[in-house]
């Protein structure tokens, strides 16, 4: 067993690549799991990077995964993600099972560390300016409650699994590749294309942090000591009016907005933020980009993705 080994999953996924080519530019042994084929283009091509083909709702085949990277450590991204879908799916209760299995088929095989993903959402719709000892756990749909299943099982059984655990609730993430239906993307590409972008009064406040600070986040975790709930975020609340009028005027096209035209759901939190204490003093980390610098690097990589598939 490598001491540097690591089994990634998700790392496909557009917060798993950049981490990805963070654990890459370490210099770590990178195991990436997928249930589906890839495609070369998709991840960072290195000698240091190994793909692994396997279903992770299946038993059998997670155990003869752990069985044959022998890593020293987990960094678990993967679940069922899916937009407008997401919230309330019985899929949540499948990856559920499926991240504990995981964890216990890490464990018995000689695993020391794993940094697994929560969810600011865990909090529920009453979350404010989150703290990990604080805060209350008090989820308003299915996702936060079987993420926050998973982790309070998790931790708890660490000791006698004989792992070092970190839960990782990661807040509101953008980036590259980011699937076009959820906020961020949707204005750029609503914007970029000259299309009308319908949106919610905005009146909500939010911690946003790019897929590529979120990687380095992650990846400063997988190498410290720290344990338990952490929050991953920018710790920094910005109101979604806000966020839209940043990227209408990196795009140009503030006329094109039309904030009112979407009804929030009735359980959407007017306040969700992390308090980032821990990462920061703890894991000592802070972010790399700021907001307007990773959004204006956001709306470079639609803009080429835009052009090259009409080209």
């Amino acid at each position: 067993m490598t001491a540097d080994s690591v089994l990634v999953t998700g790392g496909t996924g557009f917060i798993g690549r950049p981490v990805v080519d963070s654990l890459v530019e370490r210099g770590d042994d990178v195991h990436v799991v997928s249930s589906k084929p890839l495609r070369q283009s998709l991840l960072r091509q290195s000698e240091s990077v190994t793909f692994h083909r396997a279903d992770l709702l299946d038993q059998r085949q997670v155990q003869k995964l752990v069985e044959k990277v022998q890593a020293s450590r987990l960094l678990h991204l993967a679940w069922y993600v899916e937009p407008g879908q997401v919230w309330n799916s019985l899929e949540n209760l499948r990856w559920a099972a499926a991240s504990l299995e995981l964890i216990q088929a890490f464990a018995a095989g000689g695993g020391q560390r794993a940094v697994l993903a929560g969810s600011g959402s865990e909090y529920g719709p009453n979350g404010g300016i989150c703290s990990e000892t604080e805060t209350p756990i008090a989820p308003s749909n299915l996702y936060g409650v079987s993420k926050a299943a998973v982790g309070s099982m998790s931790l708890a059984g660490a000791s006698a699994l004989g792992l070092e655990i970190c839960w990782a609730r990661i807040f509101s993430a953008f980036g590259p590749r980011e699937h076009p239906a959820r906020l961020v993307s949707s204005i750029i590409k609503h914007l970029l294309l000259a299309e009308v972008a319908p949106c919610s009064p905005g009146n909500q406040q939010r911690d946003y942090l790019s897929t590529h600070d979120i990687a380095g986040a992650l990846t400063r975790l997988l190498e410290s000591n720290v344990c338990g709930p952490v929050n991953v975020g920018s710790g920094e609340p910005v109101e979604l009016r806000n966020l839209v009028g940043r990227i209408a005027g990196v795009i140009g096209r503030p006329d094109l907005v039309r904030f009112g035209a979407v009804t929030p759901p009735p359980d959407d939190p007017p306040l969700l933020v992390a308090n980032v204490s821990r990462l920061r003093d703890e894991a000592g980390w802070i972010p790399e980009f700021s907001l307007d610098d990773a959004l204006q690097r956001t709306v470079e990589w639609w803009r080429g993705c835009l052009n090259s598939s009409t080209g």
